[in-house]
């Protein structure tokens, strides 16, 4: 403590030494209502108990603590009867030992710090049936005002033909196709690939389209194929910037980064 530690008298130290296994709490204030000592703290009786070596005789960990205040009567019926429901089973125990004091959040935690299990896990078992399995839900005019009629569309339903531009800049488009790889009825995918393979057959593998100008225009004439390995020779490390640059040196810079393309495909 800053200041200078706080005096003891030798009385005080001896009911300190003889009641130091106590919770510090009830430590604290019984020491306080013994001596009239208003100006001590639990901090200083902790300080005092780590200094003086005294050992408070609880084990580390989850078993120490508050729930020594109830006796081993009272233990041994909370453990003999922890799988009941927390509330009856707190009404059971005050009725059977008197303790008011007690309360389901109390008597709760207690049963989590003795590591009690109640044999409930709050899953429903392997072949539990509903209790509505089966029943129509009864009719009601309020709730029916917001349910969905038979065919009715979602506000945000989006079908075939429905487009979209992703922050990048290209353009989207919902096919009818069948989804691959969710099954799908609907496929959601960029729109000039899909129109420049409706006229030119798949992409091949190791190859991608590059589009020569504007990328909201999906017409297949304003997409070229190229090899994936041209792709940094038009930006990246190049410092061209293919993709910003003016319309009238695309053409160049493009030729430029084809025939670097092909003299290093040949030296390899």
């Amino acid at each position: 403590m800053r200041g200078g530690r706080i005096s003891y008298s030798a009385a005080e130290m001896e009911w300190l030494a003889a009641n130091r296994t106590m919770v510090i709490s009830d430590y604290h204030r019984a020491f306080c209502a013994a001596f009239d000592r208003q100006d001590v703290t639990a901090a200083n009786l902790h300080g005092l108990r780590k200094r003086k070596g005294w050992k408070v005789g609880r084990a580390p960990g989850r078993f120490s603590g508050r729930h020594l205040r109830y006796s081993a009567a009272e233990i041994a019926w909370l453990r003999d009867n922890c799988t009941m429901e927390v509330n009856s089973w707190c009404a059971a125990f005050r009725e059977a030992f008197g303790r008011d004091d007690a309360t389901p959040a109390r008597l709760h935690s207690l049963r989590k710090r003795m590591g009690w299990k109640t044999g409930r896990t709050g899953h429903f078992d392997k072949g539990h049936v509903s209790h509505n399995k089966g029943k129509k839900m009864p009719f009601n005019a309020n709730s029916a005002e917001t349910q969905f009629k038979k065919g009715q569309l979602p506000l945000n339903y989006r079908g075939p033909g429905h487009e979209s531009i992703d922050d990048d800049g290209y353009v989207w488009i919902v096919t009818d196709q069948t989804n691959p790889w969710t099954g799908a009825a609907t496929w959601r995918v960029h729109k000039h690939r899909w129109l420049w393979e409706r006229a030119n057959g798949p992409v091949p593998e190791g190859h991608v389209l590059k589009c020569l100008g504007d990328k909201k225009n999906t017409d297949p004439s304003n997409w070229e194929l190229v090899p994936i390995g041209l792709l940094p020779r038009l930006n990246g490390k190049s410092g061209r910037r293919y993709d910003k640059a003016p319309a009238e040196l695309k053409p160049t810079i493009m030729a430029v980064a084809k025939l670097e393309h092909r003299v290093r495909s040949v030296a390899k």
